[in-house]
């Protein structure tokens, strides 16, 4: 039997878990084959019954409103949905194969067989904001960074290099870096979702399961099968559906640069005066908004973008609840509202840098991004200098 097929005995039933690359041509037809030759009584495909619309029916980028994600603070979830999307894109036409084409196939093949077919993975949406939110500002810019490296890479990866992503010492490897680059992202993306997985598969009832999961699910969904089945663990999933709820010191670290920079220019009061206070007010605003200005700089965002920018990075400091990106996007998506043409041609876009650029949407998205990380590397930079002027 192949490694990437695991057959998975239960007391009362038996599951087999079939082990795919989303993006290889070979694991489709080796799906296909799977359940032609052991008709199972149910097939679970890793997937969710949105993605599955989205993926028979179409994109709905179309329906995308800029502003209103924004508003509803989702702008670095889409940047990190929009780069993976461009990533997943970009590798499958290296190969001739599209992200979770497999999955499809084994619906179409459950179909074709009249044989019951269950969506098993976690809503995507609930997947990516609890990984955002157990994510800091610099895990979700790394998280952006390595996403973005990804998806305009110019390599193209053969047919052979994405099937040895099956073998599980390469799947050990990526899972481990990735666990040390960002673990709480790895905990949510990888080890969560193998619970969940495993949850789902269990309470289906048919004496024969047929699993279709991507390869670096499998140790970890036949793992918690086994922690199921034994009664060690309840396939109880309600805790891990729900977005965690704010840490105390997640609130603290918040507030704590908006507090700090006040308490030094009141230093600078008491100890030399207003003139003296009034300097190290100058001399923050100068540092804080003249970088958060040239983050939307870098992206050509419109003048007024720019100044926006530098004028709202320092009222975004002192309100932790309220970002210079927020601004600076709004007033970007004002100035230059989005064309019929970049919401159609937001899948392709994202592939490249030059479409980030040309396409109005990701550029919004850019110019959030690199006001917010401008803004906040201004605080860090004007802290030592506010210090030692409070000092004098």
């Amino acid at each position: 039997m192949s490694q990437t097929i695991r057959r998975v005995e239960l007391k009362d039933r038996t599951v087999i878990l079939a082990g795919t690359v989303h993006i290889s041509q070979e694991s489709t037809q080796e799906v296909r084959d799977l359940i032609e030759s052991e008709k199972p009584q149910r097939v679970c495909v890793e997937i969710d019954d949105g993605r599955y619309r989205s993926m028979s029916q179409g994109s709905s980028w179309e329906n995308l409103d800029i502003g209103k994600v924004l508003k509803e603070g989702r702008g670095f979830l889409l940047m990190a949905n929009l780069a993976l999307a461009g990533f997943q894109r970009r590798m499958g036409e290296g190969v001739g194969g599209k992200p979770g084409e497999e999955m499809l196939a084994a619906v179409s093949a459950a179909q074709d067989a009249g044989i019951p077919y269950s969506f098993c993975d976690r809503e995507i949406q609930v997947t990516l904001k609890r990984a955002w939110a157990r994510s800091g500002f610099w895990n979700k810019s790394k998280l952006l960074a390595s996403l973005a490296d990804s998806a305009f890479s110019s390599e193209k990866l053969s047919e052979e290099e994405i099937e040895k992503l099956k073998d599980k010492t390469e799947l050990d490897s990526m899972m481990a870096e990735l666990a040390s680059f960002l673990p709480s992202v790895k905990e949510v993306l990888i080890d969560e979702r193998d619970r969940f997985l495993a949850s789902r598969i269990y309470r289906e009832t048919e004496s024969l399961v047929v699993g279709v999961v991507g390869a670096g699910h499998l140790d970890g969904i036949e793992a918690w099968l086994r922690k199921l089945d034994a009664g060690e663990v309840s396939p109880d999933t309600s805790e891990i559906e729900t977005l965690p709820k704010p840490s105390k010191a997640g609130k603290i670290v918040g507030w704590s640069i908006p507090v700090i920079i006040i308490g030094f220019i009141v230093l600078g009061f008491i100890k030399s005066g207003v003139q003296a206070s009034l300097a190290l007010l100058l001399q923050w605003v100068l540092l804080n908004g003249t970088l958060a200005a040239l983050g939307s700089a870098l992206c050509l965002a419109h003048p007024l973008t720019i100044l926006v920018s530098f004028v709202s990075a320092p009222i975004a400091t002192l309100n932790p609840f309220v970002g210079v990106g927020l601004f600076a996007g709004l007033v970007e998506t004002f100035v230059r509202k989005p064309r019929v043409s970049d919401l159609e041609n937001l899948a392709t876009d994202v592939t490249s840098v030059k479409g980030f650029y040309k396409n109005r949407v990701t550029k919004i998205l850019l110019i959030f991004f690199l006001s917010s990380i401008g803004g906040m590397i201004g605080n860090f930079i004007a802290l030592p200098f506010l210090f030692s002027g409070a000092l004098k």
